[in-house]
């Protein structure tokens, strides 16, 4: 329509036009260019010189934007807006146009006042909202992306993850936002906090880990359109200069008269009549409700629950690496052993950083012994997550990571980033799970989440498709179906509680530590377990692994019907089982499947255009080894026959390239994993 169809109704030659606009914008004089490479500099300009100095030069001035200002001032940015999502999901977003922010980088006023709304500690939008049970995730800022921040206008954005509950009440939420927004606004900019966030930048940028090369040449090109010579390299990334009239000026145009409201639900089909021209996306507009709209326009009261962050005690100050305790290994290995648990260690010998990485595996029988033990066990996880979120905050911004982790026999902790304060977060994941606690609000509303969750699994095929082959492949596992119907059967609050106490009083804890610590600190997280947790060792070992499937040689063909009707997105997988293998045999698999991925792309989607997402993946279930070809495709062009039939042509055509594979391009693929894995 806007190439062909609407340029001829409207006199429009879209070649001269797209060829004019190559005249003006395609000039030598407004490009930046990064090459990175370990070649010596004499090199890489006679590169240079050879590859881009035919480039057109058009001499014309440079073209600014910056007369283009408000592009949102119309009467219908400040409405509401309801959308039907794809998904199952609730979400407000609030958003806000504001003049352009990007010469105040040294600032960063966006990236202050959305450290704050983004806040998930005592005293934030979202601590309260958590506790209201109206939201479970929220999200603030600007994405720093040439849509939302350019020379004519920046975007604030904030985008509340809302419960079934937080969906009634979204004008509620919204409330608690703007009474969050005027608070920071009558306290002014706080230096404390933006010295905190200049610190934790700044480690962040010190020791950050090595950027993808493609990735950190576009970076830099693209800051050497938007910084001086001098801070091209940290201009993104680093916070310079605390200047709270900047901060305040942009602060104080956060405010509800001038904010969008779009609300997304899939309890508005049906009641949607506007349809989106490009994607049929069902929406409506409105006017916010009057009473709202008085009362925001009013000197409204202030939420005596929001308040700034307190002091971050998790923002690492000790940097020293620490002198060794024990002989080098190149492996980890075994420092502890009992039968309650096991502790294997390595102290970094090679990246000689202040950080360090612990993993802990709680493992139980008792999880894969029925389909409802598994839903318990994710619920407890998930409960468990959410009792974190607020405490374990402060940590999080300071770049100390963690997760937990429902696996498949047991409770995965991981927790890394600067040691120096590690301890104190691995220790307050503990004390959680050792005082494990929730109320009934808290359970249903975990309980309808998890609901969505398998739900959006079972819709989509290519989540369906993975669970249905390892449903094949491995010995008692639960399907994804076999959960939803237990959850949906319904859970009590007694026999989470029952399920919690069993898991806790036998265990064994497996553990890991890795990086800047000493044997000695080492010991010290499993004995922290074992004290905190008191619990049994396990009468019997418990594997950590499913049985899997021996697939006979034959073609095995396994068709599963998509749930969701209105869906024609299809998945097509070709599996092929090799067997339990060792690690020189893994990395023979790796380099096999690298080696097809260039050609199986150019195949099944450059030249047989079957679908929009193809792949090749290596695949260790559960210890076995196997690689396979997945092809998203749709219904409505292609049937599942014959994409099949056209993975096993690409099959034919790779076993010639891979019989004619030289030396010297089998050692390119050794060198290019070998640079992966680094």
């Amino acid at each position: 329509d806007t190439l062909k169809r609407e340029p001829k109704e409207n006199g429009i030659d879209t070649y001269t036009r797209l060829r004019e606009f190559w005249q003006r914008y395609y000039s030598a004089h407004y490009m930046t260019l990064v090459v990175q490479s370990k070649e010596i500099l004499d090199t890489l300009e006679k590169w240079v010189t050879e590859i881009f100095s035919e480039i057109p030069n058009n001499d014309l001035s440079r073209p600014t934007f910056g007369h283009l200002t408000d592009p949102f001032d119309t009467p219908d940015f400040p409405k509401l807006y309801r959308v039907v999502p794809i998904r199952k999901t609730h979400s407000l977003n609030i958003t806000w146009g504001l003049p352009p922010q990007e010469q105040y980088y040294r600032v960063k006023p966006l990236h202050y006042i959305s450290w704050l709304v983004g806040h998930e500690g005592k005293g934030s939008i979202l601590s309260y909202l958590r506790k209201k049970f109206w939201a479970l995730a929220l999200y603030g800022g600007n994405g720093e992306t040439g849509f939302e921040q350019n020379s004519t206008y920046s975007v604030f954005s904030i985008c509340v993850t809302l419960t079934d509950e937080g969906y009634k009440h979204f004008y509620e939420v919204a409330h608690v936002v703007f009474q969050y927004l005027k608070m920071l606004q009558q306290a002014g900019p706080e230096q404390r906090i933006w010295e905190e966030i200049q610190k934790i930048e700044a480690n962040e940028f010190h020791y950050q880990e090595q950027t993808d090369p493609v990735e950190y040449v576009e970076s830099l090109c693209e800051n050497m359109q938007l910084f001086p010579k001098e801070d091209i390299l940290t201009g993104d990334q680093l916070l310079f200069e605390y200047n709270p009239e900047i901060i305040s000026k942009a602060l104080n145009q956060l405010i509800p008269s001038q904010a969008n409201l779009i609300l997304l639900s899939a309890s508005h089909e049906g009641q949607c009549q506007l349809k989106e021209k490009w994607f049929g996306t069902q929406y409506s507009v409105e006017d916010v409700d009057q009473h709202w709209s008085d009362t925001w326009a009013s000197d409204f009261k202030l939420n005596p629950d929001l308040h700034l962050p307190e002091e971050n005690r998790y923002i690492a100050t000790d940097f020293a690496l620490k002198d060794p305790d024990c002989p080098q290994t190149e492996y980890p290995v075994n420092i502890m052993s009992s039968q309650q648990g096991c502790l294997w260690y390595k102290k970094d010998d090679k990246f000689k950083i202040p950080k360090a990485y612990i993993r802990f595996h709680l493992i139980s029988p008792l999880i894969q012994q029925s389909a409802e033990n598994v839903v318990l066990f994710d619920t407890f996880v998930n409960i468990l997550a959410h009792n974190l979120a607020e405490p374990a905050y402060e940590a999080d911004v300071a770049q100390l990571e963690y997760k937990l982790v429902a696996g498949e026999h047991g409770l995965i902790i991981r927790v890394k980033g600067f040691n120096h304060k590690l301890p104190l977060l691995f220790q307050l994941i503990i004390d959680y799970l050792a005082d494990f606690s929730f109320t009934p609000e808290v359970f249903e509303m975990i309980t309808e989440q998890l609901k969505k969750t398998y739900f959006n699994i079972l819709i989509k095929p290519e989540t369906l498709a993975k669970d249905i082959r390892l449903l094949i492949l491995e010995h008692c596992r639960w399907s994804m179906i076999d959960k939803y119907e237990a959850l949906m059967k319904g859970l009590s609050v007694d026999s989470l509680l029952l399920f919690v106490k069993a898991f806790k009083s036998q265990l064994f804890a497996e553990g890991l530590v890795q990086g800047n610590f000493t044997s000695s600190e080492s010991k010290e997280f499993l004995n922290y377990v074992n004290e905190k947790l008191h619990f049994l060792p396990l009468v019997h070992p418990c594997p950590v692994q499913f049985r899997v499937m021996d697939l006979p040689c034959a073609h095995l063909l396994c068709k599963v019907k998509t749930l969701n009707k209105g869906d024609a997105n299809s998945e097509v997988t070709v599996y092929y089982q090799s067997g339990a293998r060792n690690l020189r045999e893994y990395s023979l698999m790796e380099l096999l499947v690298m080696y097809m991925e260039e050609p199986c792309f150019d195949f099944l989607r450059t030249k047989q255009t079957l679908g929009y997402h193809v792949y090749a993946s290596c695949r260790n279930t559960s210890g076995i080894l196997g690689f396979s070809v997945t092809v998203a495709t749709q219904a409505t062009k292609y049937n599942s026959e014959v994409v099949d039939k056209k993975i096993e042509e690409f099959f034919l055509c790779f076993e010639e390239k891979l019989k004619n594979m030289t030396e010297e391009s089998f050692k390119t693929q050794v060198t290019a994993l070998i640079k992966l894995k680094e």
